[in-house]
């Protein structure tokens, strides 16, 4: 899958969970999915624990994070 393709499974749309980047328009939040694998959580688990979530989801809510963070400028502070 390309990645224009697994981020078009990222949404945001104001009237769902206030806004927030979601999986294809559920309302599953790409924040959730994050917090969720940071915390141990597996994708195995995840996937378990919300069955309309795909795994392409979970590698698209990682893209999306690495691509945000990608684009971040930090500057030094002295």
């Amino acid at each position: 899958m390309k990645k224009e393709e697994f981020l078009n499974r990222i949404t945001v749309n104001p009237d769902v969970m206030v806004g927030k980047p979601t999986i294809r328009g559920l309302r599953i939040t790409v924040d959730q999915i994050l917090r969720a694998l940071s915390g141990g959580v597996t994708i195995d688990a995840l996937l378990e624990d919300y069955p309309e979530l795909e795994r392409e989801d979970v590698q698209a809510a990682l893209l999306y994070a690495s691509e945000l963070v990608n684009e971040e400028q930090v500057f030094a502070v002295h």
